[in-house]
């Protein structure tokens, strides 16, 4: 929300504004002077102030409930039920998005966790907006994503401003999702989400608490439990009592100036610009002909803007600062803030006011004009930093950084929240299992820094290319994969890369160039990047390299057809199917969340020899009690999906070996799907499944393809989990 709701009812049946005089939520009941003692009475809200500065229009409140979200700062106490541990599987510092997010994967696989923050509640405004097709996809498998959805309008379409003339506007977010464009939902709406779902698993955010000191050396720790490798001392700043936590792990989601990543000593590669932002949360009144459809608008000579709709007629614009005015300001905090200096962000600073990045707006949108029309629900001057850490681990694997303390880049593409989530959705599987006993940590752990770092350097790498079109900014893009070439790159640059940028606009030409050059310029540009990087910016587009749970992809140089044509590595598809004889969905539909493996075996409509063979040898092994399934783990690791082509009844009248097959897969919990769509656009054909031998695939516990194999190969499948798995 960005501002105090309303009081509503729904007498009639759908929401409206109630009359002035209709009770407030926290007084139905309690009209006559009751105490309520014995009934439920909700508790009173209270007013927060969202920005930090403030239009003419006037001050903007949000209403909160600390009882619900205060976590430790409950003013009404801390619940009764709530037991922390001294020892605990891990440690989160950081209650922002990346920290919850681990929690809520931890909770679910009964992993022992404790949450700090030193923050005294969830965000109240600004920040990130809006979450991917991909995110969704992920927050499914916690039963959160229709929540998500509701927040705010749906990103469908985009539209292309320059110098006050449409370069395009069209669909735009599409993919074979089955959530169709980015969702709009603030960073605080989203915490708030997620600290309701602690609350139901009887776990809170302990706030106003920071960590002092921590070390993963048992040398260190003499005297302490060695299957607690991790000691970490946190502190109240309300009461001022100390604790020592120990842990298996400790988990930094602590923010862009993150104290665990310094700690580490693990270089945070990149560079800081001199690129501001001022960031505006405001209803507006325009004459823009695409308000408010998010849209890019840019200005030969001023810059750029990025518009944002937002819930209940809210506006986000980005507005590209003077640079002449944000030079005095990038001077001044960087001799006096080296983390400021490294890691950008908010400036807390007040030598710009909100007129004045709204004359800057204008002089973007010109000659279309932009008024506030109400109070500015945020407001905040903004520096971009692209930057990643070298690892995300400390060399004993025991502690790990995920988010803005792993990797900070451009607020184009939506990229902080988004990748910050899904950090944590791959670290927290893994960490499940191993702290489980039932995979290697030498194995698995390590393939969090390479998976998740790689796809932070590229975020840095494509919305930073994405900044430098809209700025019309010369800044360098660093080489983020190569250490040795950034620490050589850091010796020679100085700490700011400066945007110079000088535009001579004359008699219609910009820099000497033709209008309908420049134009035919920027179309070449848009054409090629979305084309190129559309699904990336939609999360989709996501792969991952070779490891002990992504092997080499076999059939890239092969001539012969192979059982499955989708890589290792890559997003699982998730086709349309029936899931039951009474209901469509999604194939993801029928799969649990962490830490379970999927294993999806294709069987085409299970009548061909090759394939009812194969079948019928797979189906054997997974209920032999030597098997890897049944060593494994079974149904608490495992989850089998049978998808065919045949129909419900067809299935029922099979008989010889393939109802052989069928009944041994329904003893250990198989679940059946009928692949009914057409030929080219079922779930066989999204796969490239052969029908003449059918296909297994391994959907790892956060939805990424393992590895494909052919039904009849099943050592090889068996030797893929033997790679990482420990047997039960």
């Amino acid at each position: 929300m960005a501002t105090k709701r309303p009081t509503y009812t729904w007498e009639n049946g759908y929401q409206e504004v109630a009359a002035a005089s209709a009770a407030a939520p926290h007084q139905n009941g309690t009209t006559n002077g009751d105490s309520g003692d014995d009934y439920y009475v909700a508790p009173p809200s209270i007013d927060l102030v969202t920005s930090a500065m403030h239009n003419d229009m006037g001050v903007n409140v949000l209403n909160d409930y600390p009882t619900v979200y205060g976590g430790t700062n409950n003013p009404h106490g801390i619940p009764s039920w709530w037991k922390p541990e001294e020892k605990v599987d891990v440690l989160i510092c950081g209650a922002g998005p990346s920290g919850l997010g681990l929690a809520a994967n931890l909770l679910r696989q009964g992993i022992s966790f404790r949450l700090i923050d030193q923050g005294e509640g969830p965000l109240t405004a600004g920040r990130a907006d809006s979450v991917q097709p991909r995110f969704m996809e992920t927050i499914a498998m916690f039963g959160l994503a229709t929540e998500v959805s509701e927040q705010g309008p749906v990103v469908d379409r985009t539209s292309f401003y320059k110098d006050g003339e449409l370069l395009h506007f069209g669909y735009s977010h599409q993919s074979d999702s089955r959530h169709r464009g980015n969702y709009i939902v603030t960073q605080g709406q989203l915490e708030r989400i997620y600290i309701r779902d602690l609350l139901r698993h009887k776990c809170i955010v302990e706030r106003s608490t920071s960590m002092s000191e921590f070390s993963s050396d048992p040398a260190a720790n003499p005297g302490g439990d060695p299957e607690y490798p991790v000691r970490a001392k946190i502190q109240n700043k309300k009461t001022g009592a100390e604790q020592v936590i120990q842990a298996k792990f400790l988990i930094g989601t602590d923010g862009a100036a993150s104290s665990i990543r310094k700690t580490l000593k693990i270089p945070f590669d990149g560079m800081a610009t001199d690129i501001y932002w001022g960031i505006m949360d405001c209803k507006f009144e325009s004459d823009y002909p695409h308000r408010w459809t998010f849209g890019i608008v840019m200005n030969s000579e001023h810059g750029a803007c990025v518009v944002i709709p937002r819930e209940d007629g809210y506006v986000r614009i980005y507005t590209q600062l003077d640079i002449s005015k944000t030079g005095p300001i990038s001077t001044s905090r960087l001799a006096k803030d080296p983390t400021f200096a490294e890691t950008g962000g908010n400036v807390a600073i007040h030598t710009i006011t909100p007129d004045e990045v709204l004359e800057q707006t204008n002089k973007i949108f010109a000659p279309y004009t932009v008024k506030f029309a109400s109070s500015l629900s945020w407001f905040a001057i903004w520096k971009i930093s692209e930057r990643v850490a070298r690892s995300y681990s400390s060399p004993d694997l025991r502690v790990y950084l995920a988010g803005d303390s792993a990797h900070v880049h451009s607020v184009l593409g939506a990229f902080g929240l988004n990748a910050s989530i899904l950090d944590t959705f791959n670290l927290g599987w893994k960490l499940g299992l191993v702290i489980k006993g039932r995979a290697e940590l030498s194995r698995l752990l390590p393939t969090y820094t390479s998976e998740r770092r790689k796809h932070a350097v590229k975020i840095i790498e494509v919305s930073g290319e994405y900044l430098r079109y809209i700025c019309d900014s010369k800044l360098a893009m660093v080489n983020l994969h190569d250490p040795e070439a950034m620490d050589k790159w850091m010796q020679e640059e100085p700490a700011v890369t400066k945007a110079d940028k000088k535009v001579k606009q004359t008699n219609g030409d910009v820099n000497g160039h033709s209008k309908e050059a420049t134009r035919a310029k920027d179309m070449q540009f848009l054409g090629t990047f979305f084309k190129k990087n559309g699904p990336f910016l939609l999360g989709v587009d996501c792969d991952y390299d070779t490891s002990v749970i992504s092997p080499p992809t076999t059939f890239i140089d092969s001539t012969k057809q192979p059982p499955l044509r989708v890589k290792n590595g890559v997003r699982a598809p998730n086709p349309r199917v029936c899931v039951t004889e009474t209901r469509t969905g999604y194939l993801y539909d029928k799969l649990n969340g962490p830490p379970r493996f999927h294993i999806i075996i294709f069987a085409s409509s299970l009548t061909g020899t090759e394939v009812v063979n194969g079948v019928s040898k797979l189906a054997e092994n997974l209920k032999d009690p030597q098997g890897f399934y049944q060593r494994l783990g079974g149904a608490s690791l495992f989850d089998i999906v049978f998808v065919t082509k045949s129909l419900p009844f067809e299935l029922e009248a099979m008989s010889g070996a393939a109802s052989q097959a069928l009944s041994s897969l329904r003893e250990i919990g198989a679940q059946m799907v009928y692949d009914d769509r057409a030929p080219d656009e079922d779930a066989h054909y999204a796969w490239g499944v052969n029908h003449r031998t059918g296909g297994v695939a391994v959907v790892r516990p956060d939805l990424w393809v393992g590895a494909t194999f052919n039904p009849q190969h099943v050592d090889e499948l068996a030797a893929y989990f033997d790679g990482f798995l420990k047997a039960v």
